[in-house]
């Protein structure tokens, strides 16, 4: 095949009049701005805050940890393809965006089971949580959700770094498999075949979340107290929305082959799990704990005094 191997891409983006690309760029910005800080807080809150050492909030402060790096891989070039049609990017940039999206984003439909799990178990079983989920867990526990996340993408992205690329343009707004793989002047098969096994992780993901907070409403329907069985429904409510939104947009992104989809409509689902969702995280999992909320007014309190203290 006669086509010269490329080196650099460009992203396409999102074709738009140029008044909706300026409050598209806002949007985005906005969102991110709120995702990168109300992440941020939460990291500094349970580093900071005796009361937040426990299981549950370092599963949380994981999660943003993830979130941040998430957002981070993605938005940026996405807020420079609303200034300029056709963000250039190398190949080995790609590449590693590639990489980092589908490490983080794998590691974090872990981090969502075990964290199902975790409050199955504090809620169900609250006299064994302390001996099962003790601090030395949570560390095995996350360090064997991100090893769990390499090891399934590490073979793939090590066969797609392998490929050879004849077409430059990429019609998304990030190095996302689909297009990527389209791209490539090699047959993808076995790429494309690994990356469906790969996402029976996330079917497992699923399925451990499901029966956990299933097992957590019939224990909440067994609370006599209409106040603590309205608040732990509200919690769960919260809850399943988020994960809905990001199960249900990675499963038909990626949960199928990668070849033959609508880049239109792949583009648009993309946005959910990668502005919405990181967005919506920190809000609803963590900020919305009364516990973190108390910590955050306490922090907030003290810089007032310290400052009025100055001032005099």
């Amino acid at each position: 095949m006669n086509s010269t191997i490329v080196s650099e891409f460009i992203l396409l983006g999102f074709p738009m009049a140029p008044h909706l690309r300026i409050f598209s760029l806002c949007l985005i910005l906005l969102s991110y701005t709120f995702t990168v800080m109300g992440n941020l807080v939460i990291i500094y809150l349970v580093f900071s805050d005796t009361r937040l050492h426990f299981p549950m909030y370092y599963f949380l402060c994981n999660l943003a940890v993830m979130d941040i790096c998430f957002i981070n891989t993605v938005v940026p070039g996405m807020l420079k393809g609303f200034l300029h049609q056709g963000v250039h990017i190398s190949l080995g940039s790609c590449l590693t965006q590639f990489f980092v999206y589908f490490l983080v984003g794998t590691a974090e439909f872990f981090l969502f089971a075990v964290m199902s799990f975790d409050r199955y178990l504090a809620i169900c079983h609250p006299l064994r949580y302390p001996m099962v989920m003790h601090r030395y867990m949570c560390i095995q526990l996350i360090a064997g959700l991100w090893l769990g996340s390499f090891s399934t993408i590490v073979l793939p992205c090590v066969l797609t770094f392998k490929l050879k690329f004849c077409n430059n343009l990429i019609d998304n707004f990030f190095c996302d498999a689909s297009p990527l793989l389209k791209n490539s002047c090699t047959d993808t098969t076995m790429i494309e075949l690994l990356s469906l096994l790969g996402a029976s992780t996330l079917y497992i993901s699923v399925l451990v979340t499901l029966i956990s907070y299933f097992k957590i409403v019939l224990a909440t329907l067994k609370i006599k107290a209409g106040d603590g069985r309205g608040k732990a429904f509200s919690t769960c409510s919260s809850h399943a929305i988020v994960v809905t939104l990001i199960y249900s947009s990675c499963i038909f992104l990626y949960a199928k082959p990668a070849k033959g989809q609508g880049a239109n409509l792949n583009k648009k689902v993309a946005i959910l799990n990668t502005v919405v969702v990181p967005l919506l995280n920190p809000f609803i999992y963590t900020l919305r704990n009364q516990t973190v909320r108390r910590s955050l007014s306490d922090i907030l309190l003290s810089y007032s005094k310290t400052r009025k203290s100055h001032v005099k």
